[in-house]
């Protein structure tokens, strides 16, 4: 009985704080704020949440868990290329719906501190760009390739955020996207040179089913591969 009426204080908080984010923007998730407008005392925040920056994170998960869930729901077409350019529109989609909830995710970086959101989507990407260096795809490492789709995907949706919508660039998704993935992608506009980065990447993501290879072995291969793919 203790354990659920915890679950539930907790979510009627979310609920609450989930509200005030979207009413008022982040200032307005004073923990103050959000214990009146739970109908709780301050002290209860603190002991399901742990402090202010553990509240924030609860409420970003909260806000991104129907992002996350349709990330999920997703699928395969069963070209990774494809699924990545499909990850890029649903992120976008998003950000540009639950603008509130992105800006608190996203618009607040603080080294070292990553939610467990956020962590979530980042894995999803990149499981679909290991995907694509498995093809042979690649021409860059899968973590240069991730990094890269998510800063730019990222800073596509706060700019857009920061634009007033009748003067937003309704082409900028597309071409940023398009021009990212000419970049990490081998069979587009820009010459892949000689191909051995291509072939670095694509081994080096098969690399863990190396059996034949200790764990050290495989770790010195990784970072030469790695190597080669960024040279």
């Amino acid at each position: 009985m203790a354990t659920k009426t915890a679950a539930d204080t907790r979510a009627r908080i979310l609920e609450a704080a989930a509200a005030l984010l979207v009413a008022e923007g982040r200032d307005g998730l004073s923990t103050r704020a959000v214990s009146a407008a739970a109908g709780v005392q301050p002290p209860a925040l603190y002991r399901l949440f742990g402090d202010k920056d553990g509240l924030l994170d609860a409420v970003a998960a909260y806000g991104f868990d129907e992002y996350l869930t349709s990330k999920r729901a997703l699928g395969s077409t069963g070209d990774a290329v494809e699924d990545l350019r499909r990850g890029w529109d649903l992120h976008i989609e998003f950000g540009l719906s639950r603008p509130e909830f992105y800006v608190l995710m996203y618009g607040d970086a603080r080294p070292g501190r990553t939610s467990p959101a956020a962590r979530e989507a980042e894995a999803m990407l990149r499981g679909i760009v290991e995907r694509v260096a498995a093809a042979g795809r690649l021409r860059v490492s899968v973590e240069r390739a991730a990094r890269l789709v998510h800063a730019t995907g990222m800073g596509v949706v706060l700019s857009l955020i920061a634009t007033p919508e009748q003067e937003r660039d309704e082409e900028l998704s597309t071409t940023a996207r398009e021009t990212v993935l000419t970049r990490i992608l081998t069979g587009t506009e820009e010459q892949p040179g000689s191909g051995l980065p291509e072939r670095a990447i694509a081994l080096r993501a098969g690399l863990d089913g190396a059996a034949a290879l200790t764990q050290a072995e495989r770790v010195l291969m990784a970072e030469w591969l790695n190597r080669i793919a960024n040279a």
